[in-house]
C-alpha cells in the first residue's frame, strides 16, 4: 500500500461522523467511471423501489428502454427491460450513505418489500451496512463509514491488514 495517497477531494462521500450530512442528489452530466445495469421485468415498480427505498432519483428515462437512476455523484444505476435472475447472485453492489440514513433505508425498504433487508450490521472495516434485495434480485449494500477511533477493534483490524488511517 505504499503507492497510495489521500484523494478524498474527488469523492462525494463526507468525512465519517455520527451527524454527517449526505451530499445533495447530483444532477450533473459526466462520463460515468462506473455504473450498474440491472434488468427488470417491471421498470415502473423498480423505479419506485430504488427511488423511495434506496434514495435514488430518476436522472432521465427513455420510455420502455432505460431509466438512469442516481444518488450522489458516481452512484449510477441503469434499469433496463429484461429478465432478472430467479435467485439473488453472490455478487453485490455497494453504495455509500451516511450513518443517519442507514436505519431509514432499512425501514423503508422492509416496508416496501418485506423480507428484503438484512441488517444493519457493524462491519470490521469500520462501517455499518444494510443489505437490500431489490425486486430484480440485485443485492445492494448501503454502507456508511463510522468515525474511526484509533484504539478500536476496527482500527486494529485495519492496521493488522496494512491499512493506516489517513490524516484528514
Amino acid at each position: 500500500m505504499t503507492d497510495t495517497y489521500p484523494a478524498f477531494d474527488i469523492s462525494p462521500v463526507p468525512e465519517p461522523s455520527e451527524d454527517a450530512t449526505a451530499p445533495e442528489h447530483f444532477r450533473g452530466i459526466y462520463g460515468m467511471p462506473q455504473f450498474v445495469t440491472v434488468p427488470t421485468a417491471d421498470l415502473a415498480a423498480s423505479v419506485d423501489f430504488w427511488t423511495r427505498g434506496l434514495g435514488f432519483f430518476e436522472l432521465f428515462a427513455v420510455p420502455d428502454q432505460i431509466v438512469h437512476l442516481r444518488r450522489w455523484a458516481f452512484q449510477d444505476v441503469l434499469l433496463v427491460p429484461g429478465t432478472p435472475p430467479a435467485e439473488a447472485p453472490a455478487l453485490t453492489v455497494s453504495f455509500s450513505c451516511v450513518l443517519g440514513q442507514v436505519d431509514a433505508i432499512a425501514t423503508t425498504c422492509e416496508g416496501l418489500r418485506p423480507g428484503s433487508v438484512t441488517g444493519p450490521r457493524a462491519m470490521p472495516w469500520n462501517s455499518v451496512e444494510v443489505e437490500v434485495r431489490t425486486p430484480e434480485n440485485a443485492r445492494v449494500i448501503m454502507t456508511a463509514a463510522k468515525p474511526l477511533e484509533p484504539e478500536s477493534a476496527e482500527a486494529r483490524f485495519l492496521r493488522d491488514i496494512g491499512i493506516e488511517a489517513p490524516d484528514r
